[in-house]
């Protein structure tokens, strides 16, 4: 049986503020806007710190382009990121760039991933967030799963450790039976947006490169985002999972 995230218990607006300081890592940039803008929107309106983690390069998006060859591909993704961080009325200045390998994003084992796992370490124990936002461990790219490991690793370094919240980009579209929450393994939320729908909106369309009438219109295998999976994010309803004790 399917999980039903409409079950899960819907929270006010006022919850966002009790996560506290907190830390969203993006696989890619538009990761943050797509899976948790209502909420660092929300954070940003309480005045709660939060900060940024890029953890990939975000090149593989539009490969071929000679117009945007990777570094210019890569300059372009990170602007656009700090551009929805101030959408959401962030400070577009409170990000980390781990620039890791597009589409390659390795794990914890592999001597790149021990590396992205102690400047991890190394900045949670600067930054100390309340809580961790992080792609749900079973997100079906492999770069959300890698870096739910990453993320698990460093946070497994850390004594008290902070809250894990995991929110969702491709699982709802893309997921397995056996990607999706397992009986017993998680409980989550739901949080309403609807005050801050069009922060997060203004957010995903500053990742400009990613949607269609892209900018990067030399490579036409480039990846876009489709209607159908924009419309998923048009909805005042988030959703987010806790491990259960």
């Amino acid at each position: 049986m399917n999980f039903d995230f409409n079950a899960l218990p819907l929270q006010p607006v006022t919850y966002a503020a009790t996560l506290g300081p907190t830390v969203v890592i993006a696989p890619h940039p538009d990761d943050e806007s797509l899976g948790c803008g209502g909420l660092l929107a929300l954070l940003a309106r309480a005045q709660v710190p939060v900060w940024c983690v890029l953890m990939s390069d975000g090149t593989m998006s539009h490969p071929n382009s000679a117009r945007f060859p990777a570094p210019a591909r890569q300059a372009l993704r990170e602007t656009e990121l700090r551009l929805a961080l101030a959408e959401l009325g962030l400070n577009p200045a409170n990000l980390l760039t781990l620039r890791l390998p597009d589409s390659q994003v390795p794990g914890p084992d592999a001597p790149a991933g021990a590396a992205a796992v102690a400047r991890l370490v190394e900045f949670f124990q600067e930054k100390q967030p309340a809580t961790v936002l992080c792609p749900w461990r079973r997100d079906p790219h492999p770069d959300h799963r890698a870096s739910s490991q990453l993320v698990r690793a460093a946070l497994a370094q850390m004594l008290p450790s902070p809250r894990l919240v995991e929110y969702l980009v491709w699982a709802w579209e893309r997921a397995a039976p056996a990607d999706l929450p397992q009986p017993g393994e998680v409980s989550g939320w739901q949080l309403n947006i609807s005050s801050v729908l069009a922060e997060k909106q203004r957010a995903i369309a500053a990742h400009a490169s990613q949607l269609p009438g892209s900018c990067i219109d030399d490579d036409p295998a480039g990846f876009t985002l489709a209607p159908t999976m924009l419309e998923h994010f048009e909805n005042p309803i988030e959703v987010y999972l806790e491990a259960t004790a």
